[in-house]
Order: C-alpha cells, then sequence, then structure tokens
C-alpha cells in the first residue's frame, strides 16, 4: 500500500476547507508574479533616464512608471495577504482537527499508555505538533508556491534584457542551490527528529520535575532529585552545540554564495564595455544590480520551507505515533460480576519488552479480604494494581473480577466496581465540589458534605475563602500534596465501590491527621475487597493476606504474623523498618530534650 504524503494527511483534516489551501497556492503565485512587473516598471524608469541624460527633465514618463510600480506592489500585497487569508482558515480547522482527535484517541487508551508517554511529552505532541503542521499549512506552503512561481518569473526577466547578464547572474544561484541541497538533506530530517526527541525529553522530564517539587521537598532531597532534568538539559546542549558547528561552514559558503551575485555582475560588466560603454548595457547592469537581491531571499525562502517541511514530517509521525497506540478491547455484553473476588492467572507484564515487570504472577483475594502488596521499589506492585484497574491488559495471562475476564467487562460497569487512591493525586482546576463529584456525577452537596467529613478535611475547607466552591489552581488557592490525597480519599468514599485500590494513600499526610485519615480508610475499607501498596509496614499488620513482590514475582505470602516467623524476606523488611521508626523516635525525644 502506497504511504500517503504528508500533505494528504493534513488534507484528511481540512474536510471543505481543503478548498482554501488550494486556493491560496493560486493567489500566492499571483501576488509572486504581480511582485516582478514593478521591476519591469523599474527598468523604464532607468531606461528613460538614461536616454536623456544627461537633461533630466525630458523623461517624462518616470511619474506614470514609478505610480504603476507602486500599483502593482499593493495589488501583489493586497493578493498576498488575501492567500494568507485562505490558508490561516484551513491551517486552523486543521490544528483543530487533529487536537480533536489526538485528544479522543488519548481518552479511549489505557492510562498506561500515557504513563509510557510522560504528561511532558504528550502535551508537547498534542500542542506543539499540531503547531507544526499550522505553521507549514498557513505560512509555508503558500510560500513555497511563491518561491516556484518567482524563479521561473525572475529567470524571464534576467534572461529578456541581457542574457550574458542573466547567465552570469545564475552562476551563484546554483551554488547556493546545490550548498542548500547538502544542508537540507537525508542527514538533516535524522538530525530534525534528534532536535526533536532531545527537546522532547527536556519537556517531559521539565514537567515531570516541577511535579515531583512537593516529594523532593517532603523526603528532603537534594541534587539527586535534579538528575534527569539535568541530563536531559546537558544532551540537548551538546546535541545544539554540535549541529551548530556542524553547520558553520555550509551556511558560510552558502551566504557568501547567494551574495556574491554582484561579483559575477561587476566582473562581466567589466568583460562586456571592454569595447566602450553603451547606455543600453549601463541600463541592463543597473537593473540587474536591482533584481538580483530577490535571488537570494527566494533561495532562503526555499531553504526555510525544507526545514519546515522536515519538521512536520516529524511531527505528523510523532502524532501517527500516538494514534498507532490500540486502545483497550471493549465489551460488548454487559457482563456483571458476581462478586468482587479478584484472581490473577499466570499475568506477566513488559513496559519495555526486555524485563518482565511482572513475571507469571499468580494469586487469588477473596471478597471482602484485605490484601496487602510489599516489597522494594520497582518490585511490580503499583504495576500489579494498575493491571487489575485495567490502566493496561496483561501481556500474558488473565484478570478475572467476580470470574469474569476484566477485558469482557464493559469500562462503564468496571470503573464502577474500582476504587482507587494514588501516592500523587492530581486534581483538575475545578471547584473541590466538583472535583469530588466526577466520583458520582448526580451526588448532592450533602452527599459531597458527608465524604468530606469522613475523609478529615473539613479543616481544609474551612480556610478556602469559598468552602466547598472554591477553585483550585486559581487566585493562590492550591492544596498540598497530603490535602490533596485527602480530596482524592474524600472522593473514593463518596464512590463508595465494593473494591479499592490505596497506592501510598497515606504518604503526603501529616502525624496529626495520619491516625484520622487511617480511621477514614478503615471505615471506607469495611466490607470492600481491597488492596494497598505500602511502605509504612505498620499499616498492614492487620491484612488478611501480605504479598511480597521481588522482581516482578511473588517471593512471599501470609498474614503478618506468618511472614514474621517464617524469618524470610518480609521479616528483614519488618526488622529494617522498625529499627528506623525507632530511631526516628529517639532523634525527636532528644529533640525535645535540646528544645527544653
Amino acid at each position: 500500500m502506497k504511504k500517503q504524503s504528508n500533505l494528504s494527511r493534513l488534507m484528511g483534516y481540512a474536510g471543505g476547507h481543503r478548498i482554501l489551501t488550494y486556493l491560496s497556492w493560486v493567489l500566492s503565485v499571483m501576488s509572486a508574479l504581480l511582485a516582478l512587473v514593478p521591476f519591469w516598471y523599474i527598468w523604464r524608469i532607468i531606461h528613460d533616464i538614461l536616454e536623456v541624460s544627461p537633461d533630466f527633465s525630458q523623461a517624462r514618463n518616470v511619474t506614470g512608471y514609478g505610480w504603476s510600480a507602486v500599483l502593482f506592489a499593493v495589488i501583489s500585497i493586497i493578493v498576498y495577504i488575501a492567500a494568507l487569508m485562505c490558508s490561516h482558515l484551513s491551517a486552523f480547522r486543521v490544528a483543530a482537527n487533529i487536537r480533536k482527535g489526538l485528544m479522543r484517541h488519548i481518552t479511549s487508551l489505557p492510562l498506561g499508555i500515557t504513563e509510557k508517554y510522560g504528561s511532558g511529552k504528550l502535551r508537547r505532541i498534542v500542542n506543539s505538533s499540531s503547531a507544526a503542521t499550522e505553521t507549514y499549512l498557513a505560512h509555508r506552503l503558500p510560500d513555497k508556491a511563491s518561491a516556484i512561481a518567482t524563479p521561473i518569473g525572475l529567470l524571464f526577466l534576467l534572461l529578456a534584457f541581457e542574457w550574458r547578464l542573466g547567465l552570469l547572474s545564475l552562476i551563484p544561484v546554483v551554488l547556493g542551490f546545490l550548498i542548500m541541497m547538502k544542508m537540507t538533506g537525508k542527514d538533516m530530517e535524522k538530525r530534525m527528529e534528534q532536535y526533536q526527541n532531545a527537546l522532547a525529553d527536556m519537556s517531559n522530564e521539565a514537567v515531570e520535575y516541577v511535579r515531583g517539587v512537593p516529594v523532593v521537598k517532603t523526603f528532603g532531597q537534594t541534587i539527586f532529585s535534579f538528575k534527569r532534568f539535568k541530563d536531559a538539559i546537558d544532551n540537548y546542549e551538546t546535541w545544539v552545540i554540535a549541529y551548530t558547528k556542524g553547520l558553520r561552514l555550509p551556511m558560510m559558503f552558502y551566504t557568501t554564495a547567494i551574495n556574491g551575485v554582484f561579483a559575477f555582475l561587476i566582473a562581466g560588466g567589466i568583460i562586456f564595455t571592454r569595447g566602450g560603454v553603451t547606455n543600453e548595457l549601463l541600463l541592463n547592469l543597473i537593473f540587474y544590480i536591482v533584481i538580483t537581491p530577490v535571488i537570494g531571499t527566494t533561495l532562503t525562502k526555499i531553504m526555510f520551507m525544507s526545514e519546515d517541511a522536515m519538521i512536520v514530517s516529524d511531527a505528523i509521525n510523532r502524532i501517527d505515533e500516538v494514534l498507532n497506540e490500540k486502545p483497550l478491547s471493549e465489551s460488548s455484553v454487559d457482563n456483571i460480576p458476581k462478586n468482587n473476588g479478584i484472581t490473577l492467572e499466570h499475568v506477566s507484564y513488559s513496559y519495555d519488552g526486555e524485563k518482565n515487570a511482572l513475571n507469571d504472577v499468580s494469586l487469588s483475594i477473596k471478597p471482602g479480604q484485605t490484601v496487602a502488596l510489599v516489597g522494594a521499589s520497582g518490585g511490580g506492585k503499583t504495576t500489579l494494581a494498575n493491571i487489575v484497574t485495567r490502566f493496561f491488559d496483561p501481556q500474558k495471562g488473565r484478570v478475572l473480577i467476580g470470574n469474569i475476564d476484566i477485558r469482557d467487562i464493559p469500562k462503564e460497569i468496571l470503573m464502577n466496581k474500582v476504587s482507587f487512591v494514588f501516592q500523587n493525586c492530581r486534581l483538575i482546576k475545578a471547584s473541590i465540589l466538583e472535583n469530588i463529584r466526577m466520583a458520582k456525577p448526580n451526588a448532592t452537596r450533602e452527599e459531597i458534605a458527608h465524604a468530606l467529613e469522613a475523609a478529615q478535611c473539613l479543616d481544609i475547607i474551612k480556610k478556602l475563602p469559598n468552602g466547598i466552591d472554591t477553585v483550585v489552581g486559581t487566585k493562590g488557592v492550591y492544596l498540598s500534596g497530603g490535602e490533596q490525597q485527602r480530596i482524592a480519599i474524600a472522593r473514593a468514599i463518596l464512590k463508595n465501590a465494593p473494591i479499592l485500590i490505596l497506592d501510598e494513600a497515606t504518604a503526603f499526610t501529616d502525624p496529626d491527621n495520619e491516625v484520622r485519615v487511617q480511621q477514614a480508610l478503615s471505615a471506607l475499607s469495611k466490607g470492600k475487597t481491597v488492596i494497598m501498596i505500602a511502605h509504612r509496614l505498620s499499616s498492614i499488620t492487620d491484612a488478611d493476606c501480605i504479598y511480597v513482590l521481588q522482581d516482578g514475582e511473588i517471593a512471599e505470602s501470609g498474614t503478618h504474623s506468618g511472614l514474621i516467623e517464617r524469618n524470610g524476606i518480609f521479616t528483614k523488611m519488618w526488622k529494617n523498618y522498625s529499627e528506623a521508626a525507632e530511631w526516628k523516635i529517639l532523634n525527636e525525644n532528644k529533640g525535645l530534650e535540646v528544645n527544653a
């Protein structure tokens, strides 16, 4: 199957506006040709002046020719503005449709895909890549039509008056064009992709670093938290400097070539006037000196258009990369689980296709049970929880809720079955009421107020200027990480789903509120199937079963007392945790003594 050109792809988003794109090319060509007409009038002005010199008062047609030149220049500008109006209307429609299409597709993708890209990279694809297509359609394509028409018209003018000078003025054009082709070839296309990759990585790391500032402050991290962001900046700097240095010589030769046309004309003038200077030769020499700067301008336009063509090609590839991601399959049958039990059968998953984040994991959680997932970072705890919520599907094995494969449960039914509170909770730019009502769109204010009270959020509401109607993120209203977690817990309480997943749900909660939040979570968890991911081992001692994950596999499982008696991995984790907690208490007591 023949691959569609970039233009064909973009016109597919234009709909009925595509005719405006084609019309802009026609108008741009007309503008370019009209812009050359004043040069003919300039030639007539020079001709008449030289004919009557030194009695310039006899040049009676100069004024008429001058106004004619101005008239055609103004008409050319008006036609060009009309071309840009047409191209912009079409380009804006294309960019808008691309963004809408991308956002519709992204909302259908599993959340694991968005995690793979990173919010910064996705945002850049949606915004910057679509903006690149707008610039290309609105400016570069009309300019390209103009740049093709201008050399044709120029060629006619250059050869019409004095073909020898015309050929001489074309020599630097050919040299400049050859150098330009060298600079904008396949190698440049690869470099442009590398540039966009470096820019996307830096943008993504910047967003993730800013979002991680609360974590950095909470855990007292320093330069190590900045390392990935700094590495991205260093990589971008290294690439840009090397790229700029690599283009120094070609760009120098190109600039010299397109500006060297005067040297060729002067040399030609000297050679052609050996037998004496005639008015006709002088006229043509002056005319060529006036018109040849247009050649350099046109070539430079073509060069930048080649660069923009590479940018838009890269942008379309990035857009296609997202659009080619497959959404989760949807069940056409309303399969409703009969109970809230969860079963994983030989589940494996890999993010990069090499190392498995989960490797042949099997476990069973009975309805109403509370289980905990513990282990070192990277062990697979969050991946397991994400697969249960169907943020992505396992690559091997299957997950069942109520003995039904979650791939056979409609998305709406599955989402009504599961609530989750993550470590990094996010609120949208809306009121507290609207943020919580997302869990239950038809909830009353009384129900929301009850959920806030149960989640120990009343102190947060009291300090906000408009209570639960306060919009988060405007006029200096921002919530801390712990406060956002408590709002997320209120949302989960309101939803009251039978399956609850808690991923470090009290990570940012301060000691004063931790007890109250734990009480809220205990009330929320009653009668529900609960999966807890925790690093604070003291919070999972009452779990019905604790699974210890190591390198994507279940290394140990059992109750707290049973795992302690086994004297294995969990015992060592518990000992290290207890010693750390005891050290913290001792240091806090010492601090109190010093202050006393």
